[in-house]
């Protein structure tokens, strides 16, 4: 079946992972290309889905680090915006588990700055579904428009979001308040459960499934890490196992994770509306895929998702 474009809205942030220095009193920093949007439309790419991504692009070093990355991986950058403002930088530190802290340098960059006449040239007719979430559903001026621009695609694409809460940069009653109306706009809600637990404090995940389907989203998924997914279809759930690996750090898991679950409902025609035909084992082969690309994510350093091809050699060893 011949796919039809993902379009991933969203920011691009420089990840720079804190090494130690040459001498005691210096600090290296290695700087890889992501942010949440970013690493989905990456995945998606490189699993073989016509991925567009709508971003603003700084022209500062950064800027470029993003757009080579990008179009290396095979996303469609034609409606991203050259962008006047700075790149968005985080430093990251990571635990013995490889789980990463973040701190953000985000004041006034180019991430946040979308105006409803940039996002009004965008030509949704070839999109089967819209992606966004994290911070640019939260950070002015831009977060409005985003939402509106949500709202207008929604008639006609599937519409994916994932909060990936960021409480370091915007208090988690930001993303609290506005939780209820992305409900109303989305058909998928991905989230993990250290979302979970920062949106609904206590609350079983079951029951923050069902708070979500009763807002709106028909599908809701928790990445639970080792744990692997719990998803819930209009109530119906099914519980899917990780898949084990050796891993180097989480970071981007959770993305990559997003992209495997959209690519394979994409490849089966199941996109592209309110998911009307999708049912509970359509969903289990989804997040069952979706943990293999996880997995393979989290087997490298940074944001760096597999390839199609590195799927394909992953199922002929499970097979052999």
């Amino acid at each position: 079946m011949s796919q039809r474009q993902i379009t991933v809205l969203g920011e691009c942030v420089a990840d720079a992972f804190a090494e130690p220095g040459g001498t005691s009193n210096e600090l290296a920093l290695c700087v890889l290309p992501g942010g949440g949007p970013a690493n989905t439309a990456v995945s998606l790419a490189r699993l073989g889905t016509p991925a567009r991504f709508l971003a603003r692009l700084s022209g500062d070093v950064f800027g470029r680090l993003f757009r080579a990355h990008l179009e290396t991986s095979g996303v469609d950058l034609s409606s991203a915006v050259p962008a006047a403002e700075p790149s968005t930088l985080a430093v990251a530190e990571l635990d013995a588990q490889g789980q990463a802290a973040f701190s953000f340098h985000a004041q006034n960059t180019a991430d946040w700055q979308w105006t409803a006449e940039e996002l009004a040239r965008v030509d949704l007719s070839g999109t089967a579904c819209v992606h966004t979430g994290s911070l640019a559903l939260v950070q002015e001026p831009g977060a409005a428009v985003v939402e509106d621009f949500l709202a207008a695609a929604a008639p006609h694409a599937t519409i994916s979001i994932d909060p990936n809460v960021r409480p370091l940069l915007v208090h988690p009653d930001v993303y609290r308040v506005r939780l209820a109306h992305w409900c109303g706009l989305a058909d998928v809600l991905r989230l993990s459960e250290d979302d979970l637990e920062l949106l609904l404090p206590g609350t079983p995940p079951e029951e923050a499934c069902d708070i979500w389907h009763a807002a709106g989203a028909r599908l809701v998924v928790i990445t639970r890490g080792a744990g692997g997914a719990l998803a819930s279809l209009d109530g119906e759930r099914i519980q899917v196992p990780a898949v084990p690996t050796s891993v180097a750090d989480t970071v981007g898991a959770g993305d990559s994770f997003t992209a495997g679950l959209l690519h394979h409902l994409d490849v089966r025609g199941l996109l592209g509306g309110r998911l009307t035909e999708i049912r509970l084992d359509d969903v289990a082969e989804a997040c069952g895929f979706a943990t293999r690309v996880a997995a393979l994510t989290c087997s490298v350093a940074g944001p760096n998702p597999p390839w199609q091809s590195q799927l394909e050699q992953l199922a002929a060893a499970d097979l052999a």
